[in-house]
């Protein structure tokens, strides 16, 4: 049990979604005294009490992070925020640039002016990929939550509240995954449908997400990204291997559709738009901190991390340097 949660108000905002919901169930594990799930759809909230058998230590929020007022009620009490929520899905915050902005952006500022005025104690958000070396809105909007998280630490002033991030890549199985597309494509007996044959992205299990987002909620000192060392994969075979494991007897046409609005060919977890950081690593993980001060004569000395050492910033960590359809197989068993 980590102490970090015992005994604590906890408020996960985006609390049904994939990754919101599984630390919801994992936070009950670790003692809480309450955990608040905030979030806008009433039935994944009650579907989510259903599956959690009406936890005493639960309380269900209906609200929308672009709301501060609502927001701001929801924070009374609370030690430690997970920030999830989020428009996450490319095509639709390329076709809905103002929506992505409102949810994306306006809501993370919220969360931050909310936190700080209730004396939140930590606030965790949840990042991706994409925010690195974006070229997409989505992207770029969830760049300006993480810079806002990153920044907040700056603009507090004598709160004792901090503020980091966690960096996921794709999240196996996860609500609106390609798995989950492919599963329906398949059921439905239609083709299976790919973007590009040379399109690769980075994976991870949702417990590996959980054990990112707790490690980083143990080791935050404020204004850090912490980003999990994740396996590449070539859709292409990653598609192909899917068949074999799932529909290993239907025979299912593979269709390429081209690149959606939006998307990359390759992602990467760490890139040039980290500006002054410092970087340090263990065999999980990165933690990228920000060196540069708005006051230099502000600037404390932080204490090092305990299990990483400090590295020269890596190349650059990208998606296009994909694991075999074997290391694909050996993912797929180990994680689903």
């Amino acid at each position: 049990m980590l102490k970090e949660f015992k005994n604590k108000t906890i408020l996960v905002t985006g609390g049904t979604g994939t990754i919101g919901s599984k630390l919801v169930e994992a936070l009950l594990k670790e003692g809480p005294k309450q955990i608040r799930v905030f979030s806008r759809d009433e039935s994944k909230q009650y579907e989510l009490l259903e599956h959690l058998q009406h936890h005493p230590k639960l309380r269900f929020l209906i609200g929308d992070i672009r709301d501060a007022e609502r927001l701001e009620l929801a924070l009374q009490g609370v030690d430690i925020v997970f920030h999830a929520a989020a428009l996450k899905h490319v095509p639709f915050c390329e076709y809905n640039p103002f929506e992505a902005v409102k949810t994306n952006i306006i809501g993370p500022q919220n969360v931050i002016k909310m936190a700080l005025k209730n004396k939140v104690s930590k606030v965790i958000a949840i990042s991706t990929d994409k925010v690195v070396n974006p070229i997409g809105i989505m992207g770029i909007s969830k760049l300006m939550m993480e810079r806002l998280f990153v920044n907040a630490n700056y603009y507090k002033g004598n709160s004792k509240t901090i503020f980091s991030c966690v960096r996921f890549g794709n999240v196996l199985w996860a609500r609106g995954s390609v798995l989950k597309l492919w599963e329906q494509q398949v059921k439905n007996d239609r083709s299976l449908t790919i973007t590009d044959k040379e399109m690769t992205r980075f994976f991870m299990s949702q417990d590996d997400a959980i054990d990112l987002t707790f490690t980083a909620a143990r080791l935050m000192k404020g204004g850090e990204i912490f980003v999990f060392k994740m396996h590449s994969i070539k859709i292409l075979d990653l598609a192909k291997i899917f068949l074999q494991k799932y529909f290993p007897n239907k025979k299912v046409n593979l269709k390429v559709v081209g690149k959606r609005a939006g998307e990359k060919l390759h992602e990467e977890l760490i890139g040039t738009n980290e500006g002054e950081s410092e970087i340090f690593e263990n065999k999980k993980m990165f933690i990228i901190r920000p060196v540069v001060s708005i006051y230099s004569l502000n600037r404390k000395k932080l204490s090092p991390y305990s299990g990483f050492q400090k590295v020269t910033r890596p190349d650059l960590y990208s998606s296009k340097d994909y694991l075999s359809p074997e290391g694909v197989k050996k993912i797929l068993n180990r994680d689903l």
